[in-house]
């Protein structure tokens, strides 16, 4: 996929829903809008998600920067602490990191629409409210010239700048005279990973070696080739990425590594094209090690890929749809942000993706000579990670397949009077960053046309671009704010860019910088979360990042503001108040010690999980710290130098340090204040007035620049110190507590005295307590002193009924607006969290609630977070102004989908599938305006009762200490019981077929074309039952006992077949076991999924070049008696139809086209290896354990978790037919809905509006009826 990072993935079931890879070609994105929501809401809390690749483009492998602040996707593995130099497995409520934020509301991916001010229990509710915004944040303090990048990375990013630039810790000016003792320490480098090995072949090409057992028997290998979108020509915009495509996909001897378990992808940026293979160590079929095999495919993907004609009219059929799949109105944003701040160079005018026109002319010897140029060992670097024994092996296996690549066709550049033509050989010598940044980033024409007769190119600085700092200067010199403006569009967004040097991490003084400004910036989310607590607050997030990119090769700070647009004005100004309220007065006392403390703690945690982090989390760190020329630790390392320097840290020096951070906000127009890089805000067309309608929104620059300037006149007082508790529930309430409820265990089930099961295999623990709580919990020692628990409900938006259309979802988000309990201020429960490392989530959906906490041992964590549940159920408040922003949030969220094509089509899709059933899509205005603030809480307090809740616990704690707390803050809950109803809700039922509505369109007019389509259907539920009443199990239970007949009907064979009959009896009892196991139609649904979207890659995407991303998904509930199916495929309006139509003859093909053995067995390795990759994750276990003990699911029970392997390895083909003939694929049952985006045709206009079961139409959302789908015969 192309933007700031493209990509291609290989297909086939290469599918690994728990890590989306950047860019892929065949992108699995999980169509969450068709039944959940995008993302849920982000914790309001510090710790940054890892820098990992974004599958919507915009962003690149590895942290910082403008795209990757832009659209970092959260995982709850794969955190980084960058700046103490450890990535880590787990993330706590605050951890530390490659980056310094303060940010409220937490971006991620999502729609056009950001959440409201912060809240202490975020909401992951059913319908994802945050719009993909900027802005992680990410910072490299103090400039050491001397350092180098590794053993020979002279690709690394530019440190030169003007004099006066860099930031630098004046110690003449703190401790004058002659060298102290500090000084030396801070001036000494930091320590390096003890076992990271990094080598060079004789053909420049650099390698790096990391053993790492997590997970086991696996290993990445990733080749890095230093060239990207900022290489090409005018006329080469996007051959990079064309490329990456036909020399990935290209390869046969990748191919051949599908069978074995591999998975693989690639992806482009501005300088890097990665191509990256994840496999097992080595296989049942393969002799010996499976490296050899993946170095060789490497190989040939970089430096001997065969450009046929064919592939590379497949890709460039593929490109084309990527282009317009990934122009959504969110990349359209982040293009104009990129625009403006890199406008003096490239970077503004090279987006990976290219230009259109140009993709559709290039031939096979344009896309080669472009390879032949910057395609070449000793421009690319070998990075190999995982569970690896023996290097010197590992070494020579690398040397046997590259050593001779490139030797002897290799060309010698001609000599060049310039520095950099002397560097263009890839057998440069070491350089210093010092000589490096003295180079010329530009090339001369000279150079150029000397590069082009040599054939070879390696830029001596990645990335070469010259960047204009922000420089003090007179307020004259300053850009005017820019507008950018599209109908799209849903709220206000301001962004103010201030870009200086990368300052790289190598001494004990640099990360002693880092520490000091991220202790400063951590306090702005709270200062403003105190500050702001109206119903109508003016802004929507404010979120200031300080980051550093190896992609950009710059340092970025941002402050970011979303509003709606009425807002907008207020906005800007409360946001450059509290900016100069930080840098004018800077963090009290009390903030320092309390930030300090938990980055410490957090640290230390990270250290203990130093043998948990996977081999992928290493690899990115260890590729963006390269990039940055920043020193890799390993966690012992980073914590160690962390209390080496913490000790060292002063008040006045923190102030002092972070306020230079702020100076181009806080000192806006001054002389001596940094100027801006760009200003630029993005603003709908059209707002929504109550009682008018859209009317027309309208702004200047010069008012932006009033807004910035009333901000800064404003007065501003110092912060008051707030009060911490140190604990909840005192040991006196929680002595009388006990003392009045009594807390025990009981029995398990009626008639037996068994009040605790444990199993000895899986580990877990059953127990119920005497207030109707069900609990499991599990002792893992795989994440060392860190736990997680959840909080099962059952419920969910199921419960709502017709009068209070939306109480569910909007009652927890009003719950996590509030974030208050008993007698303790939202900014104290915060506070609380951050002194004892929590990070707390509460979520929604159709079925549940649920609330998840994540926690360290350390400091009586996990007694914290206890401590913390039992007060949200016991003594949650609940507050007229959250309700109101929940409530308003909704109501935007609703209004905004129009503006999405995507969301506008699903949401057309559900409707007419689920005859209109609320429960299944967004609330609309009508339904909100008649929601009250007791209706919510009704509606969600009344599923809190004991005899619904189920707590899972997972984590690295004694039998002891677990059950102490479960007994003294889950038993200690009020006891309260459900009448029986609590499984009842309204059936959910599918609009009855046929139906003038099962092919639909819709129409959004868009500046840009672009197309979608979803294919959705009726599929049974987990458990097998379907939502017609039918038990499947009774309709297999038969056929089993008829093929039984039948086989013994055939009982007198000849004596010969005996023995083989005997070597199949295992086989058979496995199979026997599976038929009759609850998990039946889970495991067969599962690997059908993966058989269905090989298929639909294979043929659609690759074949007939319809589409670049085309997913199937099962959507399977628990406690529902339903599912249902969706395909999702993204195409050109030209092509869409021909698409879906492909789509269904995949999906109705299986019986013509029979499943094959060999596509089963990809499917279980598939499926096998997901579930090895994670089974040491505590969070993986958690939905191992869900359900265990709830009556609503009760096929789940602790076989579905011990015989999960020998599940799938025991299903035939027989059984995914089965599992298969279960979905409804007919024409009469199956439902499509296409969206186009694009300029109005005349003959759309007269379209008449078409009723799809909602209550209110989309304004701008054409729908056109029927669509021009039809039956085909299968795909043979």
């Amino acid at each position: 996929m192309a933007a700031i990072g493209t990509g291609c993935v290989a297909g086939l079931a290469e599918v690994y829903p728990s890590r989306r890879l950047q860019g892929s070609c065949c992108p699995r994105r999980r169509v969450q809008c068709l039944r959940r929501p995008p993302p849920p809401l982000p914790r309001l809390s510090f710790f940054c998600p890892t820098p990992t690749r974004c599958p919507h483009g915009i962003c690149y492998g590895g942290g910082g920067g403008f795209y990757s602040r832009k659209k970092k996707k959260s995982s709850t593995r794969g955190q980084y602490a960058s700046m103490v130099g450890v990535p880590v497995a787990e993330t706590p409520f605050f951890t530390l990191h490659n980056c310094i934020s303060s940010s409220i509301c937490r971006s991620r991916h999502g729609p056009l629409l950001n959440t409201s001010i912060p809240r202490a229990f975020p909401d992951k509710s059913s319908f994802h409210l945050v719009k993909p915004k900027l802005h992680h944040t990410s910072v490299k303090p103090v400039h050491v010239p001397r350092a180098t990048v590794g053993p020979d990375e002279p690709h690394a990013a530019s440190t030169s700048c003007p004099d006066g630039i860099v930031e630098k810790q004046d110690l003449d000016l703190l401790y004058p005279g002659v060298e102290t003792e500090l000084e030396v320490f801070l001036n000494s480098e930091l320590p390096s990973h003890p076992k990271l090995y990094r080598g060079q072949l004789k053909n420049g090409m650099r390698y790096l070696i990391l053993p790492n057992k997590v997970p086991p028997n696996r290993f990445e290998a990733h080749m890095e080739v230093h060239v990207g979108s900022i290489d090409e020509e005018d006329d080469e915009q996007g051959i990079a990425h064309m490329i990456e495509h036909v020399a990935f996909l290209g390869s046969k001897k990748r191919e051949k590594l599908l069978g074995t378990g591999a998975r693989s992808n690639a992806y482009t940026d501005f300088h890097h094209t990665v191509f990256h293979i994840h496999a097992p160590t080595s296989t049942k079929d393969s002799d010996g090690d499976l490296l050899p095999y993946v170095l060789d495919a490497l190989n040939e993907i970089a430096f001997q890929p065969k450009f046929l004609a064919s592939r590379v009219e497949k890709e460039r059929r593929a490109i084309l749809s990527e282009l317009q799949m990934m122009n959504t109105i969110d990349y359209r944003v982040d293009c104009q942000l990129l625009q403006h701040l890199h406008s003096e160079n490239k970077l503004s005018k090279r987006f990976p993706i290219g230009l259109e026109e140009q993709i559709k002319k290039w031939d096979v010897d344009k896309i080669r000579k472009f390879h032949e140029r910057w395609y070449f060992p000793g421009n690319a670097t070998l990075y190999i990670v995982g569970d690896i024994d023996n290097i010197t092996k590992t070494i020579y296996q690398i040397e046997a397949v590259f050593e001779q690549t490139g030797l002897e066709t290799e060309a010698v550049p001609s000599p060049a009077s310039s520095a950099f033509g002397a560097m263009a050989n890839f057998l440069v010598p070491k350089l210093a960053v010092g000589l490096a940044g003295s180079l010329s980033n530009e090339k001369s024409s000279n150079s150029i046309e000397q590069s082009k007769i040599s054939r070879k190119e390696r830029h001596a600085v990645r990335p070469p671009v010259k960047h204009n700092w922000s420089l003090p200067g007179n307020s004259t010199n300053q850009k005017p704010p820019q507008i950018f403006q599209h109908e799209l569009i849903q709220n206000f967004s301001f962004n103010m860019f201030c870009k200086i040097p990368v300052n790289k991490v190598q001494t004990y003084g640099d990360l002693r910088n880092v520490l000091m400004k991220r202790i400063f910036l951590s306090a702005l989310h709270f200062r403003i979360n105190t500050r702001y607590k109206s119903s109508n607050p003016p802004f929507t997030s404010i979120e200031l990042d300080h980051s550093d990119s190896g992609r950009e090769g710059c340092t970025v700070t941002t402050l970011t503001v979303t509003a709606e647009p009425k807002n907008w004005q207020r906005a800007i100004e409360v946001a450059v108040q509290e900016v100069r309220r930080l840098k004018e007065f800077g963090v009290t006392r009390g903030e320092l010690t309390r930030y300090m403390d938990a980055l410490l703690k957090d640290s230390e945690h990270l250290a203990a999980m130093i043998d948990n982090v996977s081999s992928v989390d290493n690899l990115d760190f260890i590729m963006e710290s390269d990039a940055l020329g920043h020193s890799v630790m390993d966690q012992r390392q980073g914590h160690g130098s962390l209390v080496a320097v913490a000790g060292t840290v002063t008040l006045d020096e923190v102030n002092s340090v972070g306020a230079k951070v702020l100076e181009f906000v806080s000192d806006f127009g001054k002389p001596t204040a940094p100027l801006p890089a760009a200003i630029v805000a993005c603003v709908p067309k059209t707002v929504h007035v109550d009682g008018k309608g859209e009317t027309e929104f309208t702004i200047s620059p010069s008012e932006i620049s009033a807004a910035i300037k009333s901000g800064l006149e404003e007065p501003i007082e110092c912060e008051p110190e707030l009060e911490v508790p140190k604990e909840l529930i005192s040991s006196s309430q929680l002595h009388d507590l006990r003392l009045e409820r009594r807390p025990t265990f009981i029995p398990l089930s009626q008639g037996t005295n068994v009040k605790k099961v444990h199993d000895k295999e899986t580990g877990i623990t059953q127990c119920r307590l005497s207030n109707g709580i069900a609990v499991n919990y599990k002792i893992s020692k795989s994440e060392a002193c860190g736990g997680v628990m959840r909080l099962m409900v059952g419920g969910g938006r199921a419960v709502e009924i017709s009068e209070s259309k939306g109480a569910v979802v909007v009652g927890v988000r009003t719950l996590s607006e509030g974030g208050r309990v008993g007698s303790f201020s939202r900014e104290q429960v915060e506070l609380f969290c951050v002194n004892h490392l929590i990070n707390c989530s509460l979520e929604s959906t159709e079925e549940f609630i649920s609330m998840e906490f994540r926690f360290t041992l350390r400091d009586n964590g996990m007694r914290a977070a206890f401590q913390l549940l039992h007060m949200v159920l016991e003594h949650s408040v609940w507050l007229d102004d959250a309700f109101d922003r929940a409530r308003q949030l909704y109501l935007s969220y609703y209004r905004s989908i129009p503006k999405s094509l995507e969301r506008s089509t699903a949401h057309k899709l559900m409707l007419a599938m689920l005859d209109g059933d609320e429960r299944f899509v967004e609330p609309t205005p009508k339904s909100l305006q008649t929601l009250t603030l007791q209706t919510v809480k009704d509606a969600v307090m009344n599923q809190f009762v004991g005899n619904n809740m189920e707590v899972s616990i997972v984590g690295d704690f004694s039998e002891e200490d677990i059950e102490s707390c479960i007994l003294d803050y889950l038993g200690t809950v009020r006891e309260t019981r459900h009448s029986g109803k609590e499984h009842e809700y309204n059936p959910v039922v599918f609009r009855p077929s046929p139906s003038v509505l099962q092919s639909q369109q819709v129409f959004l007019k868009d500046t840009d074309e672009r197309a979608c389509a979803y294919i959705a259907g009726p599929a049974p539920n987990r458990w097998g039952f379907t939502v017609d009443g039918k038990d499947l199990f009774e309709f297999i239970t038969n056929i089993f006992l008829d093929d039984a007949d039948a086989k013994a009907d055939a009982d007198a064979q000849p004596k010969s077949q005996e023995l083989l009959e005997e070597n199949n009896d295992i086989g058979k009892d496995s199979q026997r076991k599976l038929h009759g196991h609850p998990l039946f139609f889970g495991i067969t649904m599962g690997l059908l999924a993966e058989i269905i979207n090989s298929r639909l890659f294979t043929t659609v995407r690759d074949s007939l070049g319809l589409t670049y991303d085309v997913s199937f998904e099962l959507n399977l509930f628990d406690r529902l008696n339903l599912g249902w199916y969706v395909i999702s495929v993204t195409s050109t309006p030209g092509k869409v139809h021909k698409a879906v139509d492909a789509c269904k003859n995949v999906l109705r093909g299986l019986h013509s086209n029979k499943i094959s053995q060999r596509e089963l067995d990809r499917a279980k390795r598939t499926l096998l290896m997901r579930h090895e990759a994670e089974i040491k994750s505590n969070a993986y276990w958690l939905g191992l354990l869900a359900h265990l003990q709830a009556s609503s699911v009760p096929r789940k029970d602790i076989s579905c978790i011990k015989d999960l392997t020998s599940l799938y390895e025991a299903a035939s083909v027989e059984d995914i037919y089965l599992a298969y003939n279960q979905l409804k694929v007919d024409e009469d049952s199956l439902y499509s809905c296409i969206g186009i985006a694009g300029a109005q045709d005349d003959d759309d206009e007269g379209a008449s509006l078409e009723e799809d079961g909602s209550n209110e139409g989309f304004p701008g959302v054409v729908p056109l009826g029927r669509g021009l789908s039809t039956m085909t015969r299968p795909t043979a």
